[in-house]
């Protein structure tokens, strides 16, 4: 696996047109952009942790049936100051650089104090999403870097902190239908009270003529308290219906004052969370148009979660469905020593972790003050979650299992925030790479697997057909890699009804397993 999964990429900065096998859809026009790690080391340094590579940004553009293949490394300042330096220089999750040998001085420590928390890597390697027009590589941090969609050209980078009081923000932003993104970050240090912070940036926000920023026009929607001052719950993404947003405090905590010490601690960014399995969960419901919070108090049990999958309102209940895990291992999953392990041993070191769960939680929006205590409040028929009212007037959430398995979810979008029946996942069975992808039924609880032996697909993205009615009347893409010398990298084009493969587009170049992305239609 380290030929596949541990060594550095290359860039192909020119297009290569691909090798079309099958028939891929006429309507297909567009670019499939992806983002993920591809440069793990630099001179004779190397990183710890497969999320600390440097990002390299893949494209796939179908024009008429075919498929050109290209990718950059995304030129963040990160990447020019370890270029340059021919080393490692700048500190990433998972792997802490000391490039002061004097870093337990006290004034050295107290310096890097005061600026560990405001002043992360820009190294962007986790999504590619959208603010107004404008495309930006993302990841956890204050800073993301615009990229150029068709050359993938680095063309800036913006501080979110120049434009709203935030020191983190998600990578997984959601859009309504007016083409609006909302997200999610957290106030630490520096801006008042520590929050959790909602934002809207709106569709017409980009100004290409005077080369202004989206975010110039970006509006707070609420802020809500860390329940623990010095304890925030991590959170990777969020949930939104057409009226709400859901967010889930969790247990999987950020220690800030471990964090803001760990330079001179000697410990890396990735130590600084904390899982407390004997805490409870809190659901968070904020009305998306007003601001303000539900006032009733939900709760469940202990759980870490990094994707939701989606949400919707249903009968006078808010469901969302998200993947879940009892433990907060997956991340001890992604050090390069344990995904470098030949499969056997990794089985066998990780076969006690947890594995991801795809729950659905339902929260009733109609609660009579004097209900019963011990009444549960959930009456849909299509679920067995469960919200019962507790003796000081909460409710305790017990969700319902849909399917065991399944991570890097995805639906339809059109269906987000709406009631829907499918959602598609890369099946997850004791690797931290997925060999199959899945679409699940909902309604049916059935799913079905698309899988070649020795291949690895990234993310699958549904893009719809055009005028598309049927929830699942469209494609699934993913793109597919193999150790094996024999196998070149594929766009696996699969139709999303029968989850049959009808094209595959083999690419003569380097690809990368990546981490999330996006497609961009032709006509955008």
């Amino acid at each position: 696996m380290q030929s596949v999964f541990g060594k550095n990429g290359t860039e192909t900065p020119e297009p290569v047109k691909a090798e079309v096998k099958g028939k891929i859809p006429g309507w297909l026009q567009g670019t499939l952009l992806r983002n993920g790690p591809g440069l793990f080391s630099v001179g004779d340094s190397a990183y710890n942790h497969w999320f600390d590579g440097m990002s390299l940004i893949h494209s796939f553009t179908f024009d008429k049936g075919e498929v050109y293949y290209r990718s950059k490394f995304l030129k963040s300042d990160t990447y020019k100051r370890n270029i340059a330096a021919n080393r490692i220089v700048v500190s990433e999750f998972g792997t802490m650089i000391y490039p002061d040998p004097c870093k337990n001085i006290f004034s050295r420590a107290f310096t890097h104090l005061c600026k560990a928390i405001p002043d992360f890597t820009d190294n962007n390697l986790i999504n590619i999403i959208r603010y107004g027009q404008d495309y930006y590589a993302a990841s956890e941090i204050n800073y993301i870097n615009q990229i150029d969609p068709v050359t993938l050209e680095t063309v800036d980078r913006i501080n979110y902190r120049n434009h709203i009081a935030l020191n983190l923000a998600t990578a997984h932003p959601h859009y309504d239908d007016q083409g609006n993104t909302y997200n999610m970050g957290t106030a630490i240090i520096g801006f008042g009270r520590p929050k959790y912070v909602i934002f809207k940036v709106p569709a017409d926000a980009s100004d290409e003529e005077k080369r202004q920023p989206a975010l110039r026009k970006v509006k707070q929607v609420c802020s809500i308290p860390f329940r623990s001052i010095l304890f925030p719950g991590y959170f990777h993404s969020f949930g939104m219906t057409e009226n709400y947003i859901i967010f889930v405090e969790q247990p999987f905590k950020l220690d800030i004052l471990k964090l803001a010490t760990a330079y001179f601690r000697g410990v890396n960014w990735g130590n600084c969370l904390k899982y407390d399995e004997d805490d409870i969960t809190l659901f968070h419901l904020i009305n998306k148009h007003t601001g303000k919070a539900v006032s009733t108090r939900y709760y469940g049990d202990a759980l870490v979660t990094f994707h939701h999958i989606n949400a919707y309102e249903d009968e006078g209940h808010v469901v969302f469905d998200l993947i879940g895990y009892k433990d907060s291992n997956l991340y001890q999953m992604f050090y390069m020593e344990n995904i470098n392990q030949d499969a056997k041993d990794f089985i066998q070191s990780h076969k006690s972790f947890s594995p991801p769960v795809c729950k659905r939680f339902v929260l009733p929006l109609n609660i009579e003050k004097d209900s019963p205590e011990g009444t549960n409040l959930v009456d849909l028929k299509d679920t067995t979650a469960r919200a019962v009212v507790q003796k000081d007037g909460s409710v305790y959430c017990q969700p319902d299992t849909l399917f065991e398995g399944l991570e890097l979810p995805g639906i339809n979008y059109k269906f987000n925030g709406k009631k829907y029946r499918y959602f598609y996942g890369s099946r997850v069975e004791w690797s931290p790479h997925p060999n199959k992808l899945a679409k699940f039924d909902t309604v049916t609880r059935k799913h079905v697997e698309w899988q070649m032996e020795n291949c690895y697909p990234s993310e699958p993205v549904f893009v719809a057909s055009p005028g598309a009615v049927e929830e699942d009347d469209g494609v699934i893409l993913s793109s597919v890699i193999s150790p094996n010398p024999n196998i070149s990298p594929f766009m696996l084009v699969l139709d999303a009804k029968t989850f049959k493969e009808i094209a595959r587009a083999s690419i003569d170049a380097s690809v990368h397993l990546d981490l999330h992305g996006r497609f961009i239609p032709a006509s955008i």
